[in-house]
């Protein structure tokens, strides 16, 4: 028994020490901030047990060989079709305002091209009249529907937009659907995925979620996207989930989700289906490029719509780190006003820095947030950041009448990013996300005055109240501050 209880032991020490060394050196491989090497070795290090279960959870990679070569694959056939995308001159925008010169230039270089003209742009600020707007172009669809969405929430208004897929797909619409497995469990264990199928839809699972997943690869990496692309010619994204307003978490007792869409009908489909055919080959393995734009449709229709669009796509398989460069470039671009909303305030240290220093050369920098929340860690953790933000001359806005869930950024009303990007390491590191940029002045107008009537119902946070606020909150604020990396 003794032999065999220090052979154990023998084992699981060689184990630990060997777990220590590989954990160690991943971090250190990896391109990160210094911050990112110090919180993650101080957690190795200090907490050895805890970390063990941390590391497994947070820092495997979720793209396995086979899906590698899958996304490899994918994004290979992706670049061919955009250089045939290029010969489309007349689609493309020769130049760029002054104050989006900067962030669409590092698009060209990622992408290949300028940004795309000839796109009708709506901007959507009520959840149920998108959902409403949304089934009238499901109905009125001639070819293909393609969706992906983090939440499907069933019930109210979300079942009238499955009732209008259904009928769709049975008068031969070919309807994909791609849903994440741990944002949409409720509509995985509901009838519907069936009812669907049965339909003749091809329902995904996306990252799907089971106990093997769990100790194998980290599964905190979502499909964060919302896009619904419809005959190749109409596209939404933004921040809203499939769900109904009126029924979604009111059990926390928060009010309505507010959230952010567009609606463009135009070439950039094309490219925005481009993403969503590399998510799809990356689930099941299949092709399923979109069609090249009608040159002589799209060129008759919206010739005078000069709005300049790029789209940028985060994930894993996808280049590092473009979503954070793009937000970094748009903050260091503003002159004169630079507004921003999210949901989720833990930015990285370069986004932190990069939005104090642009408010302390004179630049009217309003970050507006939600007063309530519903997550207890990333409001904690976000309050760790207030103090430096107020002192730099930063205004925070915390939203009262709901849940505000839009992600916008505004730069001097000209330069406008909407999409799924949180200002959290999430969002910015792991998720697949989507974000639109917009240089067009109309269209920043347009957002100016959502942004206006956000902050209209929001309350200003005061620094010198701020800096009265009780002790022990300071201390559960270092404490989340110290966890942000992690969430």
């Amino acid at each position: 028994m003794s032999t065999f209880y220090n052979l154990a032991k023998c084992l699981i020490s060689i184990a630990y020490f060997l777990f220590i060394f590989n954990a160690t050196l991943r971090i250190l491989i990896k391109r990160r901030s210094l911050s990112f090497f110090i919180y993650w070795l101080l957690i190795i290090y200090i907490l050895p047990i805890f970390s063990i279960s941390i590391w497994l959870f947070f820092n495997k990679l979720y793209l396995e060989k086979k899906h590698k070569k899958i996304a490899n694959k994918a994004w290979s056939i992706s670049n061919k079709f955009l250089y045939e995308l290029k010969s489309y001159k007349h689609f493309f925008q020769i130049k760029n305002s002054e104050v989006a010169t900067a962030i669409f230039q590092l698009c060209k270089n990622r992408h290949g091209f300028s940004g795309i003209k000839s796109n009708s742009l709506e901007l959507l600020t009520n959840t149920k009249k998108t959902i409403k707007l949304l089934i009238r172009d499901i109905y009125l669809a001639r070819k293909n529907i393609e969706m992906v969405f983090y939440i499907w929430k069933p019930g109210g208004l979300a079942d009238d937009v499955a009732i209008a897929l259904i009928q769709s797909a049975k008068r031969g619409i070919h309807c994909r659907l791609m849903l994440d497995s741990a944002g949409s469990i409720s509509f995985f264990r509901s009838p519907w995925v069936k009812i669907m199928r049965e339909a003749g839809i091809e329902v995904v699972e996306a990252l799907k979620i089971n106990l093997l997943r769990f100790f194998l690869k980290r599964i905190d990496i979502r499909q964060h996207r919302k896009i619904v692309l419809i005959d190749n010619y109409i596209t939404y994204t933004g921040s809203m989930n499939l769900v109904d307003p009126f029924l979604f978490k009111q059990y926390l007792g928060l009010g309505q989700w507010i959230d952010l869409m567009t609606r463009i009908e135009g070439p950039i489909t094309t490219t925005i289906g481009i993403i969503y055919a590399y998510d799809w080959e990356i689930e099941t393995g299949n092709t399923i490029l979109p069609p090249l734009p009608d040159k002589n449709i799209l060129k008759n229709n919206f010739k005078n719509l000069k709005a300049s669009i790029q789209v940028i796509a985060s994930g894993p398989g996808l280049p590092e780190n473009v979503i954070h460069k793009a937000l970094l470039t748009a903050v260091y671009s503003a002159k004169y006003e630079l507004i921003i909303t999210t949901p989720y305030l833990v930015p990285s240290k370069d986004l932190l820095y990069a939005i104090c220093k642009v408010a302390k050369r004179g630049v009217n920098v309003s970050i507006i947030i939600p007063l309530y929340h519903d997550s207890v860690l990333v409001k904690w953790a976000s309050r760790a950041f207030f103090s430096k933000l107020l002192h730099s001359g930063v205004k925070i806005y915390q939203f009262t009448k709901g849940v505000l869930h839009s992600k916008s950024i505004l730069v001097d009303q000209q330069l406008s990013l909407v999409g799924t990007v949180n200002l959290d390491m999430r969002s910015l590191w792991l998720n697949f996300e989507i974000t639109i940029i917009i240089d067009d002045s109309i269209f920043g107008n347009q957002l100016a005055n959502i942004q206006y009537q956000y902050i209209s119902d929001s309350q200003l946070l005061d620094e010198k109240t701020w800096s009265m606020r009780a002790y022990w909150t300071r201390i559960l604020e270092k404490i989340f501050y110290f966890l942000s990396p992690l969430l």
